[in-house]
């Protein structure tokens, strides 16, 4: 039977992660860069991945990553969540990673070897909306440039190198300061992972596999899979707070943590984060051992959502008036929340991929 607890090294792995995050990821920080015109913290990203090696965590050690598995992984992402980090780390060191090790190719492997560093930063230009097996927008391939449109390609205003799949079944790498390539921001409800539209026109590409679909399944459910980690870092900061805070704020002279009904209310959201710590650990280590990931990450993210929204909201107003406030960073959670319950396929999405699966037909 798989044992879902924190190994040692993966509580030694966190407790390092969360030391550098408390340094360097403060919330005013954040706060201060999403009103800024650069949301990605590269000071962070070089810390995280120069100085702690995790952007290759997934890639193999013979091509310069560590040769970690899903489970490492999801432990850095969950502390990630916990702090709202503003790094490309789920698309670049997951999705796009992921998006690599399934092409095969020189050009891929090369690509690898640079993302693994963390000096090249990869974005998958796929929709941040689209789940795996969801069928996603491809581009125009001419005479080795391409041509087309893409919207909502989330952390694309920071990457490198963009992978793009292509109407003739291929995916190919682009440089996003290419001649041809034009990245706009687009308006996102989470600030600290934007989404722009990448416009290609006659953008020189390089092939990196003729058969992008299995490549892109494989990124998009890894980034489901984990984002349920995401969540859960999301919902256990909201709890963990919110609980510190009742018991400090008082009202008729006792801590207002000490009325029953809101006892109620942050028992119910403990309960549902509980449940998803052991969706989120099955869907990772699903990931990494390769037993029925399909179902895992399905199941993960079918309840995931719903469980990083309640708690956000129910964070924001049980703070009350300073939930309100731009100065608190809560609503940064709950906006974070609400936008990755679109990502990579909505709730009911993955219900319905899920039923597919166990044979379980609608009534």
């Amino acid at each position: 039977m798989t044992d879902l607890l924190y190994s040692e090294e993966e509580e030694a792995l966190r407790a390092a992660v969360r030391d550098l995050l408390t340094d360097l990821c403060d919330a005013p920080g954040v706060i201060a860069r999403t009103e800024s015109d650069r949301p990605h913290d590269p000071e962070l990203w070089k810390a995280l991945s120069d100085g702690m090696g995790l952007a290759g965590l997934l890639v193999p050690e013979a091509q310069g990553g560590q040769g970690a598995t899903h489970r490492e992984v999801a432990v850095v992402v969950e502390e990630l969540g916990r702090a709202v980090a503003p790094v490309p780390y789920l698309t670049s060191a997951v999705v796009a990673t992921e998006t690599l090790l399934a092409c095969g190719s020189d050009e891929a492997a090369e690509l690898l070897t640079a993302l693994a560093s963390g000096r090249t930063i990869g974005a998958l230009a796929v929709a941040l909306s689209a789940g795996p097996g969801a069928p996603n927008k491809s581009v125009r391939h001419e005479g080795g440039a391409l041509h087309g449109e893409l919207t909502g390609i989330a952390d694309a205003v920071a990457a490198d190198v963009l992978l793009v799949p292509s109407e003739d079944g291929g995916l190919y790498a682009v440089d996003a300061d290419a001649d041809g390539v034009t990245v706009t921001p687009q308006v996102s409800l989470d600030l600290t992972r934007p989404v722009a539209t990448v416009t290609l026109d006659g953008a020189p590409a390089r092939l990196l596999t003729p058969n992008a679909a299995p490549a892109v399944r494989r990124a998009l459910r890894a980034g489901a899979g984990l984002l349920a980690s995401e969540q859960l870092g999301l919902a256990d900061w909201c709890l963990t707070e919110t609980v510190r805070y009742l018991k400090e704020r008082k009202q008729f002279n006792r801590p207002v943590g000490g009325f029953q009904a809101l006892k109620h209310r942050l028992a119910q959201v403990w309960l549902e984060a509980v449940n998803l710590r052991a969706a989120a650990r099955n869907a990772a280590d699903a990931l990494s051992t390769g037993e029925d990931p399909d179902v895992a990450v399905a199941v993960a993210q079918a309840y995931a959502a719903q469980v990083a929204v309640h708690a956000a909201e129910e964070a924001v107003q049980l703070h009350a008036g300073i939930g309100m406030t731009w100065e608190h960073p809560v609503h940064l959670y709950l906006k974070r929340a609400k936008a990755d319950s679109i990502a990579y396929g909505t709730a009911g999405a993955h219900r319905e991929t899920l039923a597919g699966l166990v044979d379980l037909q609608a009534p």
